[in-house]
């Protein structure tokens, strides 16, 4: 097994390094597909033996597919620049190099970084990722800002892989709600193209179902403070969507 490492980045700066030292020792070619960075991006990159491509951001989904596309293996762990392998997964994925036999991709849990503490419970852990997968029967697909790896077989075959991608997510409240208006306007304009409808019902009702499973049902509040944050944001991050997509909506009338 070759793997490519593919990585959209775009100023980021105080991350890329920290991503690509995580691949370094099991990458057969590290890939970064760079969204025209104005700040040390491109150099740390390359300081650190990546191939850096510039294309201007054709949307996640889109940038991340085009990053595949320009790999040299069939096999791709696809990261963001916010992420970086655990030991663990490390020693994980050099073991797979040498089987003869894989799946069609493996899936991974995910440990984000929240204003300075590990989230361990709530809707973000284990938070699984499908990012190692060979890329002749899967593409990225989803809504943005929200992409997922989708296979073109009927039954792909997934393994699960034990250790975590480390992901240093949020560091204050502000981004964190900054983050959750641009992401939902997003998803919002990608619902709208898909002639998606709402309601007051989804309005008003989802997001308290949002907050009820992600802190309660999903034990967001063995968190603390962060967990109820978290929970709190997302909801509202709901609300937000639902109320762009009517707004949307009656524009259009």
């Amino acid at each position: 097994m070759k793997i490519s490492v593919a990585v959209i980045t775009f100023n980021e700066e105080s991350n890329i390094e920290r991503c690509l030292k995580s691949v370094v020792s099991l990458a057969d070619e590290i890939v970064v597909v760079d969204s025209i960075s104005s700040d040390n991006t491109v150099a740390i990159a390359q300081a650190n033996g990546a191939k850096v491509i510039p294309q201007k951001f054709l949307g996640y989904i889109e940038q991340k597919n085009f990053a595949i596309d320009q790999c040299a293996n069939d096999w791709v762990l696809s990261l963001d620049a916010d992420e970086c392998l655990s030991d663990d997964l490390q020693k994980e994925i050099l073991q797979l190099k040498n089987n003869h036999s894989q799946p069609d991709g493996y899936i991974m849990p995910r440990l984000s970084r929240y204003c300075g503490q590990w989230i361990k419970h709530g809707a973000w852990y284990p938070d699984k990722k499908i990012r190692l997968f060979n890329r002749t029967v899967a593409k990225w697909g989803g809504i943005n800002p929200h992409d997922k790896i989708f296979f073109t077989n009927e039954h792909p075959s997934i393994t699960q892989l034990n250790g975590d991608i480390l992901h240093y997510t949020i560091n204050t409240k502000e981004e964190h709600q900054q983050q959750a208006k641009r992401f939902s306007e997003i998803t919002a304009k990608e619902l709208f193209n898909q002639k998606k409808k709402t309601n007051a019902l989804k309005i008003y009702f989802k997001p308290i179902v949002r907050f009820v499973r992600d802190y309660f049902f999903k034990a967001g509040f063995l968190d603390g403070k962060a967990g109820l944050q978290i929970a709190i944001i997302s909801a509202h991050h709901v609300y937000l969507r639902e109320h762009k997509l009517k707004e949307l909506i009656q524009a259009a009338q």
